[in-house]
């Protein structure tokens, strides 16, 4: 979050230092600065996911292998617009169907591989690797 919100500042000063500027530079200024700005946002959402968070957008789970250790809760997002939910091969966790921004989240008491897809989309797949 508080790379987000220095982000914000920079984007400030862009604009700040383009509103004293002719009208005709401003345009230029905001023609060259704006894809700079929009990288800078872009760069600030990823930063901002956390480490142990497994986001589900277009049909995918992201990352698709996350390792983590005994006793980390990973957690699920759904940014997709349809519903999905987490099946773990083993039966170990499930989830209930999540609808978008719903999330999911279930804590990893031991080691080993978890294999978990999707239940309503079964060729969506991920792992969960507990050391």
């Amino acid at each position: 979050m508080q790379a987000l919100m220095s982000h914000l500042r920079i984007v400030r000063r862009f604009r700040s230092a383009a509103a004293r500027l002719s009208p005709g530079r401003a345009v230029v200024a905001a023609m060259l600065l704006g894809p700079v700005a929009g990288a800078l946002l872009a760069f600030g959402a990823i930063a901002a996911q956390e480490p142990n968070e497994v986001t589900i957008d277009n049909f995918t789970f992201g990352p698709p292998e996350l390792t983590v250790a005994v006793g980390t809760t990973v957690k699920w997002v759904n940014h997709d617009d349809i519903p999905h939910n987490v099946v773990n091969k083993d039966k170990v966790f499930r989830s209930k169907a999540l609808d978008t921004d719903d999330s999911y989240s279930f804590t990893f008491a031991s080691a080993g591989t978890f294999d978990y897809f999707c239940g309503l989309h079964p060729h969506m797949q991920g792992k969960i690797i507990v050391k």
